[in-house]
């Protein structure tokens, strides 16, 4: 028998038409379904009572996976999630954890029904394996999904999935990340869905087959089982569910919760003014030894009750900084979830209903096999959440209650160090493997009523958590030196963005190098971008240091608080590097903090005070870039408004002013746009001192001042020089009212950072 085989393009999946699915399976995979008139039929507490137990049903998921997983990624910083599908894979319930991966999910399941329901075929007490980013349930190879269909009565009824990181699964580099990567095959080997459980029974062939390309199978092949258990807790408590109440009234509420969703994000952005929004991100490298910065773009329309999403002009696929469409699909539902459904109910097959997404594929989020996507959510599909978020922001901003929820960039990437050697503490050495999870503690953006949350965590994992310090020395031949806040590392701003952190690391307990990769971004530009005249969060930095003096500080009784104690060689780390770190030398690692909102020079003095106090900020910050004088604990009112004074004639002797001013308008009918702008008739006006800067209509540019300086004028948190790490010029780039000099936008970008028509920075002011 001639078997067909199958190009590149068949692994790859999209969202499907669930009419045009249902008809396409084959007579034999019985499906269960309902009409309207018994969603319709539904009461009111039947409905509530049977949707928060099919919530409870994912919760109890999370909790058995982390239960009998051993891998502190699930267990310390919760980075998996799960959720409960109808019988076509439409993502009726999702966990609170990481929500990247909702927009995978249900692509492995359609992918599944169209290419597995003939052969192999789709049956009770199976279960499928996937670690295919083109065909969807993870982001990259490293993000392993097994879903199960759930029959009824013979009838494919539901689905259930469970889907993690796993912390090797092979290819060239440490942790499957190989930072010299051009192409897929230097990485880990995608799998596309294979039935790892048949008849209920774990097929042992394909489980071996599977953790043999780990360097620690027995991590691997632990979680394996652990997200089968999680499943057939999901499978048990829909079985009872069930017989409880009978299968057409869960699956009425099934159908009615996404249909709920849908109506309720719908009629939210009705209530809100049509316009665009553009927002413009960068990666600084693409891969080790590449000293580019490579652009995502995307332009946000509102039209009535829907969005659509625009990433035309995103730069062409480049190294290991890509993701494929599942990973783009999965930043816009890391921004969308809290920001504009974070009082709905995360019924996501609803949610998607209510979005397009236009891009060109080969690029750097939608990008085609064969490309390297080993750094695709923590990347590219990262950044494109928060260049989505900023484009929300801005659109809510517009609505004081809605505004309530807008908030700057959190914590803008995800800095990867893989650590990985010979562990000597025990009877016997033994190989060890660790993707350093610290980075999960990420400042929060602040938003306009309020500062961004310190060390709050990541917009994308609301559940994660950073792992104990002592675990991870008990765990792993190493001594923290340190792991604390970082001051400054928050964007300054009207509200100040959470603080970032650092930590320190020595080898301890091993007589070997121990191998090191990192694979970053945003040291070079910043992507942890702030609002309104907001700056940006810290750079971040990654330093090793040579030639250390830690053993003999140690061997004194010291222990070190700064670089500059332990060593005269520090070497800053690159973007994407394969090194080494060996005993007696140290790590460092300094990670994110989030973007301010508003102009820091409107803070209240006061609040500045605090930040002293509380050392979140030094007193340079205060007086260079909040201008705060503080004199025996106390703010001195007149010399703090002569000092901001000073500041503001400061920003105006160094701008250049385009457009014209139009005069002072009645700001009485004046409806906002932002925390600095607000429209009066067809004009666009700054409320801080009635300035005409523009109008409404887009057609010229609005009046503005701007500055372009060195990144280190956006205040101390820039920590890492651009040039070390690329080659283009950047810049301090800050837009201001050519009036009163308050700041409109402020952004670390590259010189030749675009400036859409009718812009403010990074945001497209364009009304409906």
């Amino acid at each position: 028998m001639t078997m067909p085989i199958p190009g590149s393009d068949v692994f790859s999946s999209r969202p499907v038409d669930p009419d045009e699915l249902a008809r396409s399976l084959p007579s034999a995979l019985a499906v269960h379904t309902v009409g309207q008139d018994q969603i319709d039929a539904l009461d009111p507490l039947t409905y509530e009572v049977v949707r928060h137990r099919l919530w409870s049903v994912t919760d109890e998921m999370g909790e058995a996976l982390k239960r009998m997983s051993g891998s502190p990624i699930v267990t310390d910083a919760n980075d998996f999630d799960f959720a409960i599908s109808d019988e076509l894979g439409q993502e009726v319930q999702v966990g609170l954890y990481n929500t990247m991966l909702v927009g995978a999910v249900d692509l492995a399941i359609y992918w599944t029904l169209r290419n597995r329901a003939d052969n192999p075929g789709i049956e009770a007490g199976d279960m499928f394996l996937c670690n295919d980013p083109w065909v969807g349930g993870g982001l990259h190879q490293n993000d392993v999904i097994v879903y199960q269909p759930v029959f009824h009565d013979g009838k494919l009824f539901a689905w259930t999935s469970a889907v993690a990181h796993q912390p090797d699964l092979g290819g060239v580099g440490l942790g499957s990340f190989s930072p010299a990567a051009q192409d897929v095959f230097s990485e880990s080997l995608p799998t596309p869905p294979v039935k790892v459980v048949r008849g209920g029974q774990l097929q042992r062939d394909v489980a071996d087959l599977w953790v043999r390309r780990s360097r620690v199978p027995m991590l691997v092949g632990l979680d394996l089982r652990a997200k089968i258990g999680a499943n057939n807790v999901g499978a048990e408590r829909l079985a009872a569910l069930v017989e409880q109440y009978g299968a057409d009234t869960v699956k009425a509420v099934m159908k009615r919760m996404m249909s709920d969703a849908e109506s309720r994000l719908k009629d939210k952005l009705s209530a809100l003014p049509d316009g665009s929004w553009t927002a413009t991100g960068y990666q600084d490298q693409s891969h080790e030894g590449d000293r580019g910065l490579h652009r995502i773009t995307v332009r946000t329309t509102k039209t009535a009750d829907r969005l659509t999403f625009d990433f035309t002009g995103t730069d062409p696929q480049a190294g290991v900084i890509n993701c494929t469409y599942a990973g783009m699909r999965g930043g816009v539902m890391l921004a969308l979830l809290p920001i504009l459904a974070h009082d709905i109910p995360w019924s996501a097959g609803g949610l998607m209903r209510c979005f397009d997404l236009v891009t060109e594929e080969g690029t750097l989020n939608n990008a085609t096999f064969p490309a390297a996507v080993g750094r695709g959510p923590i990347g590219p599909a990262w950044l494109t959440g928060s260049l989505i978020a900023e484009c929300l922001s801005q659109m809510l901003d517009r609505d004081l209650e809605l505004g309530k929820n807008v908030q700057a960039t959190c914590c803008g990437t995800w800095d990867t160090a893989v650590i990985a050697g010979l562990d000597e503490r025990g009877e016997q050495p033994a190989p060890f493997l660790s993707i350093m999870m610290e980075p999960m503690a990420g400042g929060y953006g602040a938003r306009p009523h309020a500062d961004g949350v310190d060390t709050g965590g990541l917009l994308g994992i609301p559940m994660g958590r950073v792992p104990d310090v002592e675990m991870t020395e008990f765990m792993y031949p190493v001594l923290a030196l340190w792991r604390r806040e970082v001051r400054d590392s928050g964007g300054p701003g009207r509200h100040r963005g959470g603080l970032g952190a650092s930590i320190a690391l020595t080898p301890h307990g091993t007589s070997i190098p121990m191998g090191l990769v990192l694979a970053s971004a945003g040291k070079a530009v910043a992507q942890n971008a702030g609002l309104c005249g907001g700056h940006p969060g810290n750079s971040g930095l990654d330093v090793v240091a040579r030639n250390s003096r830690i053993a003999e500080l140690l061997a004194a009784g010291r222990l070190p608080s700064g670089l500059d104690e332990i060593s005269d060689t520090l070497e800053p780390g690159q973007n994407y590097v394969s090194s080494h770190l060996a005993p007696g030398e140290v790590f460092a690692m300094t990670w994110q903090g989030g973007g301010g909102y508003g102009d820091p020079l409107t803070r209240d003095p006061d609040a500045v005070l605090r930040d002293l106090r509380e050392q979140k900020i030094t007193p340079a910050a205060a007086a260079e870039v909040y201008g705060v004088v503080a004199a025996d604990g106390a703010v001195d009112p007149d010399a703090t408004r002569a000092e901001r004074a000073r500041l503001r004639d400061g920003r105006r002797a160094r701008s250049r002013t385009v457009g014209r001013t139009r005069g002072r308008a009645d700001l009485t009918s004046a409806r906002r746009i932002d925390d600095n702008l607000a429209e009066v008739g067809d004009t666009i006006v700054c409320v801080h001192c009635a300035e005409i800067l523009g109008d409404t209509g887009g057609g010229s540019p609005l009046a503005l001042a701007v500055y372009d300086g060195p990144p280190t004028a956006a205040g101390p948190q820039i920590i890492a020089v651009a040039a070390d790490y690329v080659d283009a010029p950047v810049v301090f780039r800050q837009y201001s009212c050519p009036s009163c000099w308050t700041a409109l936008s402020s952004a670390v970008v590259p010189a030749d950072h675009p400036d859409h028509a009718t812009t403010l920075g990074r945001l497209t002011v364009t009304t409906g």
